[in-house]
């Protein structure tokens, strides 16, 4: 990838609120091509900023966290779990599950946080995996739940399986995931 520069001129602005008489505000106003690169929507607009002490860097939050998770997973060749959570059809939450390392990266695709897979929860462990994994699936203790399995063509409780056969589709809402790999 070409590295492409610009010129830009910082916008200073007197800060408003409660900010004193000398507070500023700065803004840099981006070129509108490279943000739909980046691809920041209105629903979808969270960056992560980093400064090394000479320069700024802009990057989209979940965008290099959880590729770089999948890729260093898959060439350590971990045994993995990728799954797409929607809302109707849309696309709200892609969770990669490193099984062999009992760890994940997630990456929100809107910022509505009713529609995600953890809420507002930006890192979630293990076991925030388990219990939603579960969430998707007929309760443990349900009466009737041997028969339900057996419907299903399963032998024992296991919400991933249960999940292959039924998308985590439940008549509460119209969420279901989508398991791309493992």
């Amino acid at each position: 990838m070409t590295l492409e520069e610009r010129r830009a001129n910082v916008l200073i602005n007197k800060a408003g609120g409660t900010a004193g008489p000398e507070g500023r505000s700065y803004r840099v106003v981006l070129p509108p091509v490279w943000v739909k690169q980046l691809g920041i929507t209105e629903n979808s607009r969270e960056v992560l900023l980093q400064f090394d002490g000479e320069s700024i860097t802009i990057r989209r939050v979940g965008t290099g966290e959880y590729a770089a998770f999948l890729n260093e997973a898959r060439e350590k060749k971990h045994d993995l779990l990728v799954l797409h959570y929607y809302d109707g059809e849309t696309l709200c939450t892609r969770i990669c599950a490193d099984r062999t390392a009992r760890r994940l990266a997630i990456e929100n695709k809107t910022a509505d946080v009713l529609s995600t897979a953890f809420g507002v929860d930006q890192n979630p462990n293990w076991e925030d995996l388990v219990a939603f994994l579960e969430s998707r699936c007929i309760p443990r203790r349900r009466d009737g739940l041997q028969h339900y399995l057996t419907r299903l063509g399963l032998e024992r409780y296991d919400p991933l399986e249960i999940i292959r056969k039924t998308e985590g589709r439940m008549a509460e809402d119209g969420c279901w995931i989508k398991i791309v790999e493992g």
